[in-house]
């Protein structure tokens, strides 16, 4: 079954990850200890929340994965497609993680992390290479094709050709529940051309952007042949997902996680 319990929380898993014997998890708000907006299992430090929470919470999804959060290479994240390769785990003295929203390693000792509140999870794996990579996508990611740079970058760095790739796509928002205002249905146009009518929908009289629909298509386009999506919409399901426009802004985010390691 696609959501596992361990700990006392509850997370998500792709089957053909699984099935590759990679150890993976894109974690609900269940099972944390913060306070109510960010309730509970938040892992944002920088949405209001305690820091002594967040921290707990971290701990709590590594040890659910038997990882250790000293393991953990994570990113400061801000809808771009900048690459992180992590060699190492992020060293514990940095004030702050590096900007980054693609983050790529083949080294088991490390635990990619990165947080979400609507935008997309992407997880990648390569069996031949064995190398992974996450990415997030939010609408400016996903013009920009951040699941093509992720791809690219495991390409650069291990050789990966995108015909081996496993990839994963979380939960994000709906198509139903976003709607897009000007700026975006351009750049929607502008980037995906006449595929953008795949991704661009009318909802009465709003137009809304389908996410998922289009980072499929990105990672089609870039040569991906095996993606697994989650079918989750943050929006419509807050018992599990954190979500900035179904909260109106003010909420905690949730982490995916991937490693190499046992």
């Amino acid at each position: 079954m696609p959501f596992q319990h361990a700990a006392g929380l509850r997370y998500f898993t792709f089957e053909q990850l699984s099935a590759a014997g990679i150890k993976h998890a894109v974690f609900t708000r269940q099972g944390g200890i913060s306070a109510a907006p960010y309730d509970s299992l938040n892992v944002g430090s920088t949405v209001g929340d305690e820091l002594a929470h967040v921290r707990q919470n971290l701990q709590r999804t590594f040890a659910a994965l038997e990882r250790t959060p000293e393991s953990m290479f994570d990113s400061w994240l801000v809808h771009g497609t900048d690459v992180q390769v992590a060699r190492a785990p992020r060293p514990a003295d940095w004030a702050r993680p590096p900007k980054a929203d693609i983050i790529v390693t083949n080294e088991p000792e490390v635990t990619l992390f990165m947080r979400y509140a609507d935008c997309v999870p992407i997880l990648l794996f390569d069996p031949a290479q064995r190398a992974v990579a996450v990415a997030h996508a939010g609408w400016r990611g996903t013009v920009a094709r951040a699941a093509a740079v992720a791809v690219a970058a495991l390409s650069q760095h291990y050789g990966s050709r995108p015909q081996d790739l496993l990839a994963a796509i979380g939960p994000a928002i709906s198509a139903e529940r976003y709607e897009v205002g000007a700026e975006v249905v351009e750049q929607v146009q502008t980037a995906f051309g006449d595929r953008a009518g795949e991704l661009l929908l009318a909802y009465g009289v709003s137009t809304h952007l389908d996410l998922v629909t289009a980072n499929r298509l990105v990672l089609q386009q870039a040569g991906v042949t095996n993606i697994e999506t989650a079918d989750l919409c943050t929006a419509s399901n807050p018992q599990d997902w954190f979500s900035h426009r179904g909260s109106g802004g003010r909420t905690g985010r949730f982490g995916a996680l991937i490693t190499l390691g046992a």
